[in-house]
């Protein structure tokens, strides 16, 4: 199986004169950035020597890259990881793993749709569900019992007037 690249960010600006740039995080933080070890721009591998978060941001050296001439050439560019090479917490998910899976009513087996989209609000993803009508899921424990990415299911449980 080969590479699936994921985007993680955008590289927006040099730091300092050794060639460190900063990251400008896609996914969920700087953090989760700086724990990959091995970031893609423009489908070439480049080895992360030392990563930190920094304002919001990921500082980051590259192997290589030792002058701040270099790592102007990288501004704009954007970043991606490989999805292998990211951990995720027993109950995180990238989104694209989420997309097109079905959401099943838990106690009904109502089939409402495939998820289409997720939006962050900050205090929860909310999921978009095409099916017989396009639906908004809040993504909250009392609401989504269960993602299920091998059975390719989503098993909700609808409060009282959610679909109204």
């Amino acid at each position: 199986m080969g590479k699936e690249l994921l985007q993680a960010g955008k590289i927006v600006n040099t730091h300092a004169i050794r060639g460190d740039v900063r990251i400008y995080p896609y996914c969920d933080s700087a953090e989760f950035i700086c724990d990959i070890k091995t970031l893609y721009i423009d489908n070439t591998p480049y080895k992360v020597t030392m990563a930190r978060p920094h304002k919001g941001q990921a500082l980051v050296h590259f192997k290589g890259i030792d002058r701040i001439e270099d790592a102007e050439s990288l501004v704009g560019k954007l970043v991606y990881f490989d999805k292998k090479d990211a951990i995720l917490e027993k109950d995180q998910f990238f989104i694209d793993d989420i997309i097109g899976l079905t959401v099943k009513d838990i106690d009904t087996g109502k089939i409402y749709g495939t998820i289409s989209n997720v939006f962050p609000t900050g205090a929860n993803d909310v999921f978009e569900v095409q099916g017989e009508k396009n639906l908004l899921v809040p993504k909250i424990d009392d609401v989504v019992i269960e993602i299920n990415l091998k059975e390719q299911r989503v098993l909700i449980r609808p409060l009282e007037g959610l679909f109204e």
